[in-house]
């Protein structure tokens, strides 16, 4: 039998806000990060997991965290894309309406392991109601101390913010997307070089979905082995 993870607390009473989202274990996975683990292990975890890209590509996505370049000493940026333009597509707006603080949690965490300070959530314009949901989640959290300056006495900074998108659907596309993040017409780059390089304002990026990021918090507060065994148990499981 599967096990919820996304959807495990979305029908809390109040799950929306912060007090009732961190009484029933919200931000745990940051805790646990910051305190416990050096962003290189929060990597692996990922990578043991075999969290693929939520998209639609289904790119693994601890390695494309693993690719974000390091050496140059250039700042790291994570975003978010929560464009959702295709027809009929509502997954991503779900888990961001009615439970926000688990896309929040998750962008900390992630944000974390690349060693991004200052992170983007990117969203179409036609969800003006979900932007402001996460607006308020975002300043519930910086109210509690989960975001701005070293964060839990770790010396961890990370700044986080919602974009709203031109409401272009090619804007679904990372290089797009960036490029509208910049202010720019949303039209897709020419690769190489890839965004974990040269990505937002040419710094090492990446660009991740919102119900990966949001699975994030699952797999650190449990680990990526037992996320690993419950996709292999759905993949198993006859039709």
């Amino acid at each position: 039998m599967s096990q919820k993870i996304l959807l495990d607390k979305i029908n809390v009473p109040g799950i929306k806000t912060y007090e009732v989202y961190r009484k029933e274990g919200g931000y745990a996975s940051v805790e646990k990060a910051l305190k416990k683990l050096t962003p290189d292990e929060v990597v692996e975890e990922v990578k043991t997991s075999g969290l693929r890209g939520r998209g639609g590509a289904g790119f693994p996505a601890g390695m494309k965290w693993s690719f974000i370049d390091k050496k140059s000493g250039k700042p790291r940026h994570l975003v978010c894309n929560a464009d959702e333009s295709e027809p009929g597509t509502f997954k991503d707006r779900y888990l961001m309406e009615y439970i926000p603080h688990l896309l929040i949690e998750g962008m900390i965490t992630s944000s974390y392991a690349l060693g991004a300070n200052l992170s983007y959530i990117y969203i179409r314009g036609e969800y003006m109601w979900v932007y402001k949901i996460l607006e308020r989640a975002i300043a519930e959290a910086k109210a509690a101390g989960w975001l701005g300056k070293n964060i839990l006495g770790s010396g961890y900074d990370l700044e986080l913010y919602v974009q709203i998108g031109g409401g272009a659907y090619i804007c679904g596309e990372e290089t797009a997307l960036i490029e509208s993040l910049e202010g720019k017409r949303g039209n897709p780059r020419i690769k190489p070089p890839f965004p974990a390089v040269s990505g937002l304002w040419a710094n090492p990026t990446v660009v991740n979905n919102v119900e990966t990021i949001a699975a994030v918090p699952w797999i650190i507060n449990n680990s990526g082995a037992d996320y690993a065994k419950l996709v292999l148990v759905v993949l198993q499981e006859p039709n």
